[in-house]
């Protein structure tokens, strides 16, 4: 089985997985870094996108959710289930000014956020098509929530 997804955040709320990757570039990351005075400031790429606060949409995916989709294309392979291609998100996305303002609602903290310019190639809207996983493997998530992969499951 084959799980596709672009943005995993969050933290399992008994601390078994979550991200922790040194100098990550991941949007909520370098959020709360920027939240917690690790960094000075925060750059956003691009503001003149034809979305409707003019910064990136994309599709997250609270980490809960997605080892429960893993577990359930588990299941469904070893009740003699075919193997498939099937996407992980919740077929919505969040702006980028969004999630900032998510973090700041979380962290209470304000920090510098400095708007730029487009970096070449990224596309203004990437949203998961999530019909087949809800479909097939019966997934239902329960982190869906901006807040909620912000802030606390």
């Amino acid at each position: 089985m084959a799980l596709r997804y672009f943005n995993v955040a969050g933290a399992d709320p008994q601390g078994r997985a979550g991200q922790s990757t040194p100098r990550a570039t991941h949007l909520i990351k370098v959020a709360c870094e920027t939240a917690l005075g690790k960094r000075g400031h925060m750059q956003v790429f691009g503001t003149d996108y034809p979305t409707r606060d003019g910064t990136c949409i994309r599709d997250y995916i609270h980490v809960t959710d997605l080892t429960r989709a893993h577990l359930a294309a588990l299941r469904h392979l070893r009740a003699g289930g075919a193997s498939d291609v099937l996407n992980c998100g919740y077929g919505r996305g969040y702006s980028v000014l969004e999630v900032i303002d998510a973090v700041k609602r979380a962290s209470g903290a304000s920090f510098d956020v400095r708007l730029g310019s487009r970096r070449p190639g990224d596309p203004a809207v990437v949203i998961a098509a999530t019909e087949r996983i809800r479909k097939l493997l019966g997934w239902v998530p329960r982190h869906d929530r901006l807040d909620a992969i912000v802030f606390r499951p």
